[in-house]
């Protein structure tokens, strides 16, 4: 991969952008490959001083190369697992909450709501967690 060059600005950025403000650490690595590169610096150098493997300071090279100087430093959205319970779900999720409790039961748990969510269709693999970051989402408050 051909060498990085930075331009005054951008270094003067990277810089600042490092000594300043509260980044994530994956920004703050980035901004150091891409300083340490412009310094010509070697790969194992780079490994060394930041702890990282060669496949990300190519990816950051490239990155930069490719989209520019600011879409280096920035990370793209993971896309992660997708959502189980659609908007739909997780209304009925609230609302089953805000029913009354069980006979015996002064308010519903999360343990009490899966178990009666379990026995509903839709709901027959859904579990405290599921339950617990859906009403979190809406301050409801189980006690």
């Amino acid at each position: 991969m051909k060498k990085i060059t930075l331009k005054k600005k951008e270094g003067a950025y990277l810089n600042h952008f490092i000594k300043t403000g509260n980044k994530s650490a994956r920004a703050l690595t980035r901004a150091r490959v891409l300083l340490l590169t412009n310094d010509g610096k070697k790969d194992k150098d780079i490994q060394d001083a930041l702890n990282v493997g060669r496949s990300t300071i190519w990816r950051i090279r490239l990155a930069y190369s490719n989209m520019g100087f600011m879409e280096s430093l920035t990370e793209k959205p993971r896309p992660g697992q997708p959502s189980k319970y659609n908007e739909k779900k997780k209304a009925e999720i609230i609302a089953f909450a805000c029913t009354t409790p069980p006979t015996g039961r002064k308010r519903w748990t999360v343990r009490l709501l899966a178990d009666e969510l379990k026995k509903k269709r839709g709901f027959r693999t859904i579990n405290r967690e599921s339950i617990r970051l859906t009403l979190k989402k809406t301050t409801q408050n189980l006690g």
